[in-house]
């Protein structure tokens, strides 16, 4: 549906003159789609059905694919421009700035280092963040009007109750759950090891503080392979990106200012604030990992050995778990790691808790934590065999259900009216 009816000639001349002048430089692409005061290029629409296709293991060329991803970019610029109108939204430039630091970070991750990320885009950090910079503040308008406009849906009883009445025969069944808790443990290391370690990192801190380059030192002996080659950089990174010793120690410096050596599950840290944002700090590391030793690992397994002995003569695994478990988002729980579909399940996690009977501990079981890896006995407190979908015991799921649906419904409206609000045009 085309709607030039809604804009006089000269308007749409000036909505038309951004899109060509961005689509001049690249010979070979073309404008797609008009939204508003945004176009969309042939290169950007074959981008994103590439990804599509790919995350959905599906033919990019299948029929109909394309125009389907058009649409859909069709309607995120639509939410766009009804944000873009509303004065009510504003988005803040530390915001951005955060979320293009977390993104940016993630990117590195996902890469290995800056400089692949960097050989990746064909262009340094400092560009990329500038070329996603406008991109990151769009979508941050986008899901600011969404929430605003959906996040607060709720749906009331009789709803759910006609919902189930007139879908209970085409839904799924609940597929079995087991509600599982576990206590972790993660080895100790020992003391000579740990001496002599503190001591290395105690004399490359020493040689900084007195005027030794940091950079330097972290590409000589930091065993963090991905920041090494950095100078020990870590870029931005906001509140809950950090192991919590590291960022407990990070977020209570000055800028510039060292800390004194940081124990981390993975090891010790020298670490240097150089600047801070809001909630995002911009830091430096050297890393040191300290060697686990096999006895270091039956101390932990026989520790937790030791642990479910306790819970099978009637000691609380909640209690035990909140005293000894070193998980620290569980641990505060009881253990808790909540109740999730056996389909949901890892293979070696299946292994464990397969033969399981309601009531049963594991053995000790090896868990990877970060690069380390740790040790956990899992108890099984409950299965949820499969099932048909009942109001009984299902009620929260139902209404979840129903929620999402009555969201998607005023959603579809929305963008109706948006369709028939907003000067859209596809040139595909």
């Amino acid at each position: 549906m085309n709607n030039y009816k809604l804009l006089p000639a000269f308007v749409f001349f000036l909505l038309l003159l951004p899109c060509s002048l961005m689509a001049q430089p690249t010979v070979l692409d073309r404008i797609v789609a008009i939204v508003g005061r945004e176009c969309i290029l042939l290169s950007d629409l074959n981008a994103q059905t590439e990804f599509y296709a790919f995350n959905n293991r599906i033919d990019p060329s299948a029929q109909g694919l394309k125009e389907q991803v058009l649409q859909a970019m069709i309607n995120e610029k639509l939410i766009l421009a009804r944000a873009i109108e509303d004065t009510t939204i504003s988005i803040r430039e530390e915001d951005i700035t955060s979320q293009l630091d977390a993104l940016i970070a993630q990117r590195v991750q996902q890469a290995g280092s800056e400089q692949r990320l960097e050989e990746l885009y064909g262009m340094p950090i400092t560009k990329i963040k500038r070329e996603f910079r406008d991109d990151t503040r769009k979508q941050m308008l986008v899901q600011t009007l969404q929430q605003m406009k959906f996040g607060d849906v709720q749906v009331s009883r009789r709803e759910v109750e006609e919902f189930y009445a007139l879908y209970k025969d085409s839904l799924p069944n609940v597929p079995e759950e087991l509600d599982l808790y576990h206590i972790f443990k993660l080895p100790k290391v020992g003391e000579p090891a740990l001496k002599a370690t503190m001591a290395k990192a105690q004399s490359i801190l020493d040689s900084i503080k007195i005027g030794g380059d940091f950079a330097d030192f972290a590409k000589r002996y930091s065993e963090d392979k991905g920041t090494a080659g950095y100078g020990g950089d870590l870029g931005f990174a906001r509140r809950g990106q950090f192991l919590k010793e590291f960022e407990e120690a990070v977020f209570s410096l000055k800028e510039n200012q060292l800390a004194n050596i940081v124990e981390t599950p993975i090891g010790l840290h020298i670490m240097q604030l150089i600047e801070r944002r809001g909630e995002s700090v911009h830091a430096r590391h050297i890393l040191f990992k300290i060697e686990r030793t096999s006895i270091d690992e039956e101390s932990a397994k026989a520790s937790l050995s030791a642990l479910r002995d306790s819970a099978l003569h009637g000691e609380s695994f909640s209690d035990l778990a909140k005293r000894h478990s070193e998980d620290k988002e569980s641990g505060p729980l009881g253990g808790l790691l909540g109740k999730f579909p056996i389909s949901q399940f890892d293979q070696s996690l299946l292994d464990v808790v397969k033969n399981l009977k309601e009531g049963d501990i594991s053995e000790p079981v090896d868990v990877s934590y970060g690069a380390s890896k740790g040790f956990h006995i899992i108890y099984l407190k409950k299965r949820f065999p499969e099932h048909v979908i009942n109001t009984t015991d299902d009620w929260k799921r139902l209404e979840t259900l129903v929620t999402n649906a009555k969201r998607s419904q005023e959603y579809q409206q929305w963008l109706k009216q948006l369709h028939s609000e907003i000067y859209w045009d596809i040139r595909l």
